[in-house]
């Protein structure tokens, strides 16, 4: 471990195993540019504490109040630890806040398998090393490393490689994303999953941002330390080992097969929203799976100084963060439109995993200095609107559109591209406007409507023009469209039992985190496969 991430380590060992004697100093409003050192100040004269008082502090939370343009500010909260205990009684206490202790019951012979290698599968297996149980990680795709070289080929070739690309290796999907680690709670799983992203080299503003955000740049070097610590320990991680069958006998599993057979009687099934092979062998299988609702729609892109402008104005000289968004509309026909991974100062980029089509996604590196703003612009697809007569026939929805894709983007692994002011009179784009779409390895000027079916057209056009409404310039005529964006989340969900977390009518196989259908991003798949390790480790036998 670094210097850095030893310094890391520290800090947040405090900040989470804090005593009994830690207080909060809340609603700090700064509206100049200061260092933490000097919001300290602040918040202590406001508080009348005085600085040879505190034995500790740390920076609990810091957002940005931007609800008046005239009056933007940051917002910080601070916790600090005083020498005088007498004078605590005075201020918020902060009660202790631990990772609740595992009971490792586990003693059985065979060691636990982990498909998959994202957040859900990494998280699981560090819990697991973690806590003296040595799993065996098998990722049908290639190392972080050698994934960066695969991903880079497709941009300058055109050749995809099925295993390995912007879906499959080493740190699954989220790792070509913004990095994101939003979850809508604070549970003490949010707070296990930061300390450990920081323990392996996050930065550590992710610790107190109200937004926290890792970059596909600092993403890559992550989950490369994470996977060394887990063989460090014991843990096996094995490369470009694609799981093509499952032993199950008496409704319980006893196997995989990838390259050889692998005896187990536990299995995280950690596989992703696009493992769309292995969904159809579990349900060939027997196992039992449902069709879910899931989005479709396209990327949408903005020059990222209009969302600043949009969301900050001109007047504030706050060095302010890349602006984001987050919008929904729920439009006439009974459909909801929303932004999904919006990715400020990022690209839009190729997520295909098979060869003839074309699927989009987008990412941003940690500084987020790109010029264009990007953002899924997503329409809900109920079951009614695709089952037949298969759980799996979400799977087929979503392939039929990315087929038309690639035909009209020109076959050739080009996205088909629009101007939203021609996407909304349903012409065709023959020429671009200010903003230039950052898609690689190309794009062709289309008509999407000619792609989407007519209830997501219909709904986005209605959405778009009210979402300018929310968020000045949304509506930019010259912002530009490229589809499509199919993979959101999983079509389908691998059912569980709520208690234990195995499948309903397959004990010991654990279906986890986003292509099982029990999460939605990096952070609550992460927190998914800490919890499905816990079972496994707290189980008797």
């Amino acid at each position: 471990m670094s210097v850095s991430q030893k310094k890391a380590t520290e800090m947040f060992a405090f900040f989470y195993n804090r005593g009994e004697n830690m207080i909060r100093l809340k609603d700090i409003k700064i509206r100049e540019n200061l260092s933490d050192e000097e919001v300290l100040n602040k918040a202590l004269i406001k508080n009348k504490i005085k600085k040879e008082e505190i034995k500790e502090w740390y920076i609990y939370k810091k957002s940005v109040d931007a609800r008046k343009k005239e009056d933007i500010y940051f917002n910080y909260a601070i916790d600090i630890e005083l020498k005088n205990k007498e004078k605590e009684n005075k201020y918020l206490k902060i009660e202790k806040n631990q990772f609740p202790q595992i009971q490792v019951r586990r003693k059985s012979k065979y060691k636990p398998v982990i498909i998959g290698a994202g957040p859900a599968g990494l998280f699981a297996g560090l819990i697991m090393v973690q806590n003296g149980i040595k799993p065996i990680i098998l990722e049908r795709g290639k190392q972080v490393e050698e994934r960066i070289k695969d991903v880079d080929k497709f941009k300058k070739t055109r050749k995809i490689n099925p295993e390995s690309n912007i879906q499959f290796g080493e740190g699954g999907a989220g790792t070509f994303s913004d990095g994101k680690l939003n979850t809508g709670n604070s549970s003490i799983y949010s707070r296990k999953v930061l300390e450990e992203f920081v323990n392996f080299g996050a930065p550590k503003e992710i610790l107190y941002s109200s937004k926290p955000h890792i970059g596909t740049d600092n993403l890559v070097k992550i989950v490369k330390n994470i996977r060394e610590y887990i063989i460090k320990k014991g843990g096996q991680v094995l490369f470009n080992e694609k799981v093509t069958d499952f032993e199950i006998k008496n409704g319980k599993i006893k196997a995989v097969i990838c390259s050889k057979r692998i005896e187990t009687d536990s299995v995280i099934l950690a596989i992703g929203h696009s493992a769309r092979d292995t969904f159809k062998k579990l349900y060939e299988l027997g196992v039992e799976i449902q069709p879910k609702n899931f989005a479709v729609g396209v990327r949408i892109e903005h020059l990222q100084k209009d969302i600043n402008f949009a969301q900050y104005g001109n007047k504030t000289k706050l060095q302010l963060p890349v602006a984001d968004y987050k919008l929904v509309y729920h439009a006439k026909n009974g459909r909801t439109c929303y932004t999904f991974c919006m990715c400020p100062g990022g690209y839009v980029v190729a997520s295909n995993t098979e060869e003839g089509t074309i699927v989009t996604n987008g990412m941003s590196n940690f500084s987020r200095d790109g010029e264009n703003a990007n953002s899924a612009l997503l329409v809900n697809v109920g079951t009614e609107d695709y089952y037949k007569n298969s759980p799996l026939d979400g799977i087929y929805f979503q392939e039929n559109l990315e087929r038309k894709a690639f035909e009209i983007g020109g076959k050739n692994y080009n996205a088909p591209t629009q101007k939203l002011g021609d996407f909304l009179q349903n012409k065709k784009t023959i020429e671009l406007g200010k903003i230039k779409p950052t898609y690689m390895p190309g794009v062709t000027y289309s008509n999407l409507n000619e792609i989407l079916p007519e209830f997501i057209s219909e709904t986005l056009k209605e959405s778009i023009i009210e979402l300018d409404k929310k968020l000045k310039g949304f509506a930019n005529k010259d912002a530009i469209l490229t589809g499509v964006e199919t993979r959101s989340s999983s079509p389908v969900q691998i059912t569980r039992d709520k208690e234990n977390l195995d499948s309903l009518n397959v004990k010991g196989l654990y279906p986890c985190g986003e292509g099982a259908g029990y999460a939605g991003g990096i952070m609550t798949s992460a927190i998914d496969g800490i919890k499905c390790a816990i079972k496994i480790l707290e189980k008797e036998g």
